[in-house]
């Protein structure tokens, strides 16, 4: 949007931040200076309305704690004492110690850490793939969240848009499992509303009653970690009620027999050990999905948390063919619609990469860095859009790892977050309003265009400029950033001639900051209503061979590629492995879950005072038998241990949380709270397709005894 006068504009902006409802924005400017943001109407999803979290984003770019320029530690590693130096003296310092560091250990010594702190493609997690990888550094596979999620669904339904989410006012019956939308994923709730006023039933799936599941009509609670008991034990139900959709089955699936042979084994009564769940609700659950069409499953990132979870999403995502919810508009399951025809060679030139270059799973950051045996060990550590001290498991881990003398830590940051305090060198970094970008979503249809609406403050400057600058130094003059501007390397970043973008344009984009992919009118799509599943056979699979043939479970440390560990133990089709951490009566009784907050977005705004008072202190809910048990009530201070370590809130004595299972919402820092975070709690392990074990921790709760 052009502006209006050399004093005020409005341009087109774009939430960075790692949530399915990718925003589309205005940056309201006056006189350069940012004073307002606002949804962008032209994005009939998003709307013109910003969570609570995005609402005052202006206020976020002028908070007096920003980083403004680079700095020097001065102090002990975790002190957070720096000095003011100047972007060359920076740059020269890296390139200096890059150099002593490939030359003694080669350039595998050189660890990047990059997230979804920004998920633009310029400037998100991928920023620094093609710089790396020219420099031959470690290759880094980052599977914190999504990964066995994604992979179960290319597994069974392949890369699927999914239903539309603005499809959802068409729907009968809408189950959200694992997903709590009002607060994460809060502009699909209107469309869910609308369902309802219509006549939808709405039912989550949530071992914690939250905000959205306190609003729906039926909360189911399953003990945490048994969703795939659930869905199987509802397909052996659907199956034995003779209550599936033969016809499609037979049209556009493979392996029925199979997979009803495996939830044969699952009846109600069975499952209702396992899971806590009552038979009879199971029945119930299973009846009402086949006979309420269309009907449609919101499937969530939390189920993926545990050993099962992405047998969980296998399970799941084999649910809507075998009723054939697919045939209808509403019907099916939104997952992860990610697939956006970006071109990723293009930005992170995996071409670059040495095949015998070493790949580490950065979910064992701590592991890795403390890791003697590690040929060659990390020398150098580089981490932008991240804040593993907060958000990586084995927080206290990862603390130790960084507090090494010989680790060289460059940081690019925005505030002096836990991870930052570490750092040898700390680099200032843009806000969203001050570059350039695109945003894909995995929540929505929709792309979003990001443009630069005020000059950035001090010397901060955006990723790509960041990679850039390093290329130039390090004289890797190849490197696309050094020859494109922002702006051809945006409009290069997509694929046009994509099917998805079809008859869209670069100049569309621009026009009006947003556009929808090239698929049909929420009211007419119904993507599998004929199957045509994006899967080697062209139908949902019930069974599959990828997970035996591409092994999609995470190696040893040292063992190297992904694609060489033993994967005899992935099923055809989906089975329940139970919790590891928690399968023990003594000496951690309790089960931690840690799920997202409302008040912030994982860890950003955890250090702004508006947004703590919108969250709250750190707080620790726990269920009336377990806290009577421990003598503990609401208000009362306590510790929740195990051996990895220890974190300090208040009591919550509720029955929102399940009798065995504790709740401490994370995003909080460890240097701002009396004491730890959730993931000082959480272990490092592992398995399906790389997902951690964010909800699989074995704790105990005390009360914290008053100073005398």
């Amino acid at each position: 949007m052009a502006a209006t006068d050399t004093a005020h504009k409005t341009v087109f902006g774009s939430c960075p931040h790692d949530c399915p409802d990718n925003c589309a924005m205005l940056f309201d400017v006056d006189n350069g200076r940012l004073v307002k943001v606002r949804g962008n109407p032209n994005n009939s999803f998003t709307t013109d309305r910003l969570c609570q979290k995005l609402n005052d984003y202006d206020r976020h770019h002028y908070n007096p704690d920003r980083l403004l320029y680079p700095m020097r530690r001065v102090g002990n590693k975790g002190a957070g004492e720096f000095e003011r130096i100047s972007w060359d003296d920076a740059l020269a310092q890296i390139h200096d110690r890059w150099q002593q560091v490939i030359s003694q250990y080669g350039a595998e010594a050189i660890l990047p850490y990059g997230y979804a702190g920004n998920l633009g493609l310029l400037n998100g997690m991928n920023a620094g793939d093609a710089f790396f990888n020219r420099l031959g550094a470690t290759t880094s596979e980052s599977t914190f969240c999504a990964s066995s999620n994604v992979t179960a669904q290319l597994m069974t339904i392949g890369p699927s848009l999914g239903t539309d989410p603005e499809s959802f006012i068409y729907s009968k019956y809408i189950i959200i499992w694992g997903s709590n939308p009002i607060s994460t994923n809060s502009h699909l709730w209107p469309f869910v509303l609308r369902a309802k006023r219509s006549g939808a039933k709405v039912v989550v799936i949530d071992p914690l009653r939250t905000r959205t599941a306190a609003r729906a009509d039926w909360h189911i609670a399953p003990r945490p970690g048994t969703d795939v008991v659930l869905a199987l034990s509802m397909i052996e139900t659907l199956v034995r009620k003779e209550l599936v959709d033969r016809d499609y089955v037979e049209k556009y699936c493979l392996g029925f027999d199979e997979l009803a042979g495996a939830a044969a084994a699952w009846p109600p009564e069975r499952a209702a050990e396992i899971t806590g769940i009552a038979a009879a609700d199971i029945e119930t659950l299973a009846t009402e999905y086949a006979q309420t069409q269309p009907a449609v499953i919101r499937v969530g990132v939390g189920l993926e948390r545990h050993p099962s979870g992405g047998q969980a999403i296998r399970a799941i995502d084999c649910l809507p063919a075998l009723v054939g919810a697919w045939r209808h508009v509403g019907g099916g399951l939104l997952q992860m619609p990610i697939f956006v025809p970006s071109r990723g060679d293009f930005l992170s030139r995996p071409d670059w990469i040495d095949p015998a270059t070493r790949v580490l799973n950065i979910t064992r950051i701590g592991e890795i860095l403390n890791d003697p045996a590690l040929d060659p060990p990390i020398k150098s550590l580089f981490v932008w859009n991240a804040n593993p001290v907060s958000q990586a498991p084995d927080a206290n881990s990862v603390a130790r790892g960084l507090a090494r003398d010989d680790l060289f830590t460059i940081v690019s940051e925005q505030f002096m977050t836990d991870t930052a305090r570490y750092a040898d060198l700390l680099l200032p970094a843009t806000m969203a309003a001050e570059q350039d970008d695109i945003q894909t979503s995995w929540g929505h249809f929709y792309i979003n265009l990001n443009s630069k609406a005020i000059d950035p403050p001090g010397e901060a400057i955006p990723n790509v400029d960041l990679f850039r600058r390093l290329a130039r130094r390090m004289g890797f003059d190849d490197d696309p950033r050094c020859t494109l501007s922002d702006t051809e390397l945006l409009r290069q970043s997509l694929d046009w001639d994509a099917p998805l973008l079809a008859g869209q344009s670069w100049e569309a984009l621009l026009e009006k900051g947003t556009l929808r992919v090239s698929v049909p009118p929420p009211d007419q799509y119904a993507p599998h209503a004929e199957g045509n599943f994006p899967t080697p056979s062209g139908k949902c699979e019930f069974v599959s061979d990828l997970g035996v043939e591409h092994g999609f479970v995470a190696p040893p440390l040292r063992q190297g590629r992904p694609d060489k560990q033993n994967s005899a133990s992935i099923a055809r089709v989906p089975d329940y492995t139970p919790n590891v951490d928690c399968d023990t009566d003594a000496p951690y009784p309790l089960q931690l879950l840690s799920p997202k907050s409302h008040g912030f977005l994982n860890s950003a705004y955890a250090n702004e005072a508006h947004k703590i008072k919108v969250q709250g202190e750190q707080s620790v809910m726990i269920n009336p038998a377990d806290a009577a048990q421990r003598d503990i009530e609401t208000g009362d201070e306590v510790r929740i241990h195990n051996d990895r370590g220890t974190l300090i809130g208040t009591a919550e004595v509720s029955e929102k949380v399940l009798v065995g299972t504790v709740v401490a919402h994370f995003g909080y820092w460890a240097s701002s709270n009396k004491a730890g975070a959730a993931n000082a709690l959480t272990a490092a392990r592992i398995g399906f397709a790389g997902a951690p074990g964010y909800y699989d921790v074995a704790v105990e709760l005390t009360p914290v005894e008053p100073a005398s």
